[in-house]
């Protein structure tokens, strides 16, 4: 970088405190649930939030942000779920108002054949939240989509978490994680192609996190590759 003086040049400073600004930003204003569900139509949706009562517990408390609070457990009835969806605030509700909708409504027409429960949006929300939702809905599979912590070049990337037979305590390694989901990262529809095989390999696999990031494909074979239907990938 250059300098006059002793100094940084001034451009490089205010882009540097734009830059700033927007991460702290992103990490606390509230998630616009109104605008989000504005989105869903008639869809059936539910509400939830984490055992962190507010945004300054959440942040000095990772942990309670990954159990549903007691009260709002009860009320997510059980069923017989292949995948629920969860938009999660995370560290970045821009990422969540952003790229969540998208991502979800892509994802609805590519998995025709599944049992899709009805979006949960979660705030307070870490990304083993997620486990505590399939859990409690019955789901075999659960999709967390999150706002990542931002940095001082990107304040609204998303990430995702794929976890196929979810618990409480579920460790990190049986993930599969997509990141970096933005307008000049990856895209929501590679993030989407990329996430369909994950979910039919996990179904096929029953299993996810390292045993199937092994197995992955790149991204740019899939996004040149047309979809196969799901018994042409059980291979």
């Amino acid at each position: 970088m250059g300098r006059t003086g002793n100094a940084l040049k001034t451009d490089d400073v205010l882009d540097f405190q734009a830059s700033h600004a927007q991460a702290r930003d992103a990490v606390h204003t509230p998630l616009n649930i109104e605008a989000l569900t504005g989105f869903l139509g008639n869809e059936p949706y539910y509400c939830v939030q984490s055992r962190a009562p507010d945004r300054s517990t959440y942040l000095r408390r990772p942990d309670l942000g990954r159990r549903l609070d007691p009260e709002v457990a009860v009320t997510l009835p059980k069923g017989d779920w292949d995948v629920v969806f969860v938009a999660g605030d995370g560290l970045s509700s821009f990422a969540t108002q952003q790229s969540a909708i998208p991502l979800f409504r892509t994802m609805q027409a590519q998995l025709a054949d599944w049992t899709v429960a009805p979006l949960v949006i979660a705030t307070q929300a870490r990304v083993a939240l997620g486990d505590d939702i399939a859990v409690m809905l019955g789901a075999r599979m659960v999709v967390m989509m999150i706002g990542e912590r931002p940095g001082l070049s990107v304040a609204d990337s998303m990430g995702v978490y794929l976890t196929y037979a979810p618990y409480v305590g579920c460790p990190d390694s049986s993930r599969n994680c997509l990141s970096n989901i933005h307008p000049h990262g990856m895209t929501v529809p590679a993030a989407a192609t990329k996430l369909a095989w994950l979910m039919r390999e996990a179904r096929h696999l029953k299993l996810t996190g390292v045993g199937l990031k092994d197995a992955a494909p790149e991204l740019t074979a899939l996004e040149t590759s047309k979809p196969l239907p799901e018994k042409d990938n059980d291979q």
